[in-house]
């Protein structure tokens, strides 16, 4: 299925729309961020990789929700959310596309252990990313907000 396909179906089904930006959202999803990576830490510290990998990637997840609210944007759709940061954003989603697959691969499949250096470099990518886009989220202007949302516009 194309991008402008996907998108498509997932604007018909109400699971990507555009809406009123909201900084209530955009703070409580940083909060999940940071307490997903937070988690993703103590559980590296115990061991508990697999878990671990989890966290890291959904403190990033939760770092884009918190975006994409900070411009109006729900998207209730983790592979529509990673292609939208790029597509939309210009954010290089590549980090998280692969910290996506580390999850997927970890917490579904038994025969990909993770590794404790792998987890400790994910976790940090997690931390990089997190801040990275916080940053580019606290520094949003009215103006770009307005292109972000035209861009989304356009492709549903």
């Amino acid at each position: 299925m194309s991008r402008n396909a996907l998108f498509k179906r997932l604007h018909k089904e109400g699971v990507l729309q555009l809406v009123s930006p909201s900084n209530e959202m955009k703070a409580a999803y940083l909060k999940k961020a940071e307490s997903h990576l937070v988690s993703a830490r103590l559980l590296l510290d115990n061991a508990l990789f697999e878990q671990s990998v989890s966290m890291a990637y959904y403190s990033m997840y939760y770092s884009v929700m918190a975006l994409f609210f900070a411009t109006g944007i729900k998207c209730e759709n983790h592979t529509a959310a990673i292609i939208l940061l790029k597509e939309v954003y210009g954010w290089d989603n590549a980090e998280i596309e692969n910290a996506k697959s580390e999850r997927i691969d970890k917490q579904y499949y038994v025969s990909s252990a993770p590794v404790r250096e792998d987890v400790v470099a994910l976790v940090r990518t997690a931390e990089s990313f997190n801040a990275d886009l916080r940053d580019f989220t606290d520094r949003l202007t009215t103006s770009k907000v307005d292109q972000f949302r035209k861009k989304f516009t356009a492709l549903i």
